[in-house]
């Protein structure tokens, strides 16, 4: 198969790019399609052709463009013109914009004053701090890219990374280079990927295998999906990067069924690059066999944890096994194998770029470049957002995110799913990264962030995620099987007023004991929201336990 000429496909999208007057941007990931971006995509083709702009102004469905709270969006691009942010569309107002806005900037540009007064409502300032506060690295071509098409990726530089790997690099140059960026595993664990690599790579076996992990399970959290519908050749070029370092033969995307949109996305973008010779025999021309496929999880929330997706794709009970030995030395059908995160792997093509010092100089000394999190509750501007690391819960919340859409006063911000704490108003200054929100009791976790304001009760969240995990566990071990079912009737117990001073004492022990003995992260983790509330909102449980006259009754 001929190698395919990455600056000539660069070069040919360019062209067709310049022949277009403006460019709309509809966003098309699963938030904006469930409130109707279908509708307002064909309002839009039939309102060009009606106008017969069609040729002149280009459509491009793209990923999440990260405000899902204020979906459909539509992102007008004019030559000459500051962009413009349409949000809450319909197919009424989508018409609309086609007539009074790009009618207009198209074919009377001189005397167009700008978006008609009528249509202000609908728009959001790209100088806002939920655009000018983020720093994009995974999410960089969200958004702006068709997801399907393999030339728009390749013509905002997709698959430079790989080609500078195979053909200037050496496997350990690449180990070399992802060691210096400080990138962590950005599942949760944050065990540093270079190190993982590292240790794959050094481990003989007559077959080795790369893993995505795209198990993305927490209430609340749809990074992975995101980057998955918006992106996924950066994840299928981190994939064979990371395959080429560690000198895997073939790899796997493990992703749960209940992501249709992001299978389906990322199936079409497997098979087109394997028509450009970017996956399978010889890719490039450079002598490496890597090619991927695709199994679908089934639901359980267990199968995050790397040993039980293991298993779950050798078509086993996706239980977790203990630990050594380590996927690295027996993974998948016993082989050497790696298993990274869908945000680790789609930082990697970046990090081979532009290099493992450039995203090191972005975070703190531990936790290094940046972090996509899904900002929801209680926030005014809901949606997916990129930071660096080290920023403040604070600044997220209350500049990123625009503060409570309530009005009222944020109370706490939930971080790292069911498995993560919650922290309190007063914590907030703290900043994100791994070891700062570890004290506090909670996690990084995979990047879900839950806001909270003063009408909320933490101990009916705490109960809520407590609920879930317990639902969630395999059972394999007791510890997390009955420690959490323990918990969890404690739980229920304080929350319906039937507490006793005595309970509280009993669900620390009872935590600190599951959290010690279990055997994987869901069981270790579990106790994590209970713990958390119970140090910060004492005096919430506190209120919930009998009185004394009600105990001497």
């Amino acid at each position: 198969m001929p190698k395919v000429n990455l600056n000539e496909i660069r070069e040919r999208k360019r062209a067709e790019a310049e022949r277009f007057q403006a460019r709309l941007f509809v966003c098309a990931s699963t938030g904006c399609i469930a409130s109707g971006c279908k509708a307002v995509m064909a309002a839009i083709e039939s309102g060009l052709a009606s106008h017969s702009l069609d040729k002149d102004i280009q459509v491009v469905p793209t990923g999440c463009m990260g405000l899902c709270s204020h979906g459909p969006l539509i992102r007008v691009e004019v030559k000459g013109r500051q962009p413009v942010l349409y949000v809450e569309m319909n197919d009424m107002l989508a018409r609309l914009v086609v007539a009074e806005h790009l009618e207009p900037a198209i074919r009377r540009p001189d005397s167009f004053p700008g978006v008609p007064d009528f249509l202000l409502s609908h728009t959001i300032s790209l100088d806002t701090p939920f655009f000018t506060e983020q720093v994009k690295v995974v999410l960089a071509n969200s958004g702006r890219i068709v997801p399907e098409s393999i030339d728009d990726y390749i013509a905002d530089g997709g698959y430079q990374g790989l080609e500078q790997a195979l053909t200037r690099m050496k496997p350990e140059e690449v180990i070399r280079e992802i060691l210096q960026s400080g990138l962590r595993g950005r599942g949760g664990g944050g065990f540093p990927t270079g190190r993982k690599w590292e240790l794959t790579s050094k481990i003989q076996g007559p077959e080795k295998f790369i893993i995505c992990n795209g198990d993305e399970g927490d209430p609340g959290a749809y990074m992975d999906r995101s980057v998955l519908e918006g992106n996924p050749h950066a994840v299928i070029e981190g994939m064979l990067i990371a395959g080429y370092a560690i000198g895997a033969t073939s790899g796997w995307f493990y992703v749960r069924a209940e992501y249709p949109l992001a299978v389906e996305r990322l199936d079409k973008a497997i098979k087109a690059a394997r028509r450009y010779n970017l996956l399978g025999k010889d890719i490039m021309g450079r002598g490496v066999d890597l090619d991927l496929d695709i199994r679908l999880g089934a639901g359980a929330f267990v199968c995050g944890e790397e040993t039980a997706l293991i298993a779950s794709i050798e078509g086993k009970r996706g239980n977790p096994t203990p630990r050594p030995p380590y996927p690295a030395v027996k993974g998948l059908w016993g082989m050497p194998s790696c298993v990274n995160n869908v945000e680790t792997l789609a930082n990697v093509p970046t990090i081979i770029k532009r290099g493992g010092a450039w995203f090191a100089s972005m975070g703190t000394e531990k936790s290094k470049g940046t972090k996509v999190f899904a900002l929801t509750g209680k926030v005014r501007h809901s949606g997916l957002i990129e930071v660096p690391m080290g920023i403040s819960l604070r600044r997220i919340v209350e500049s990123i995110g625009g503060g409570t859409a309530t009005g009222k006063k944020i109370k706490a911000v939930q971080t790292g799913g069911p498995s993560g704490g919650v922290i309190p108003d007063r914590e907030l200054d703290l900043p994100v990264c791994y070891d700062e929100l570890k004290k506090l009791g909670s996690i990084m976790g995979s990047g879900g962030m839950i806001v909270m304001d003063e009408d909320d009760d933490m101990v009916d969240i705490a109960k809520f995620y407590l609920g879930f995990t317990v639902d969630e566990s395999c059972g394999k071990c007791s510890p997390c099987r009955i420690g959490g079912k323990q918990l969890l009737i404690l739980m229920e117990k304080i929350a319906a007023g039937r507490g006793d001073p005595e309970d509280l004492e009993n669900l620390g022990r009872l935590a600190t004991a599951m959290k010690r003995a279990s055997l994987c992260g869901l069981g270790q983790t579990a106790p994590n929201p209970v713990l958390s509330t119970l140090n910060f909102f004492l005096d919430e449980y506190r209120a919930r336990l009998r009185k004394p006259e009600e105990m001497g009754a």
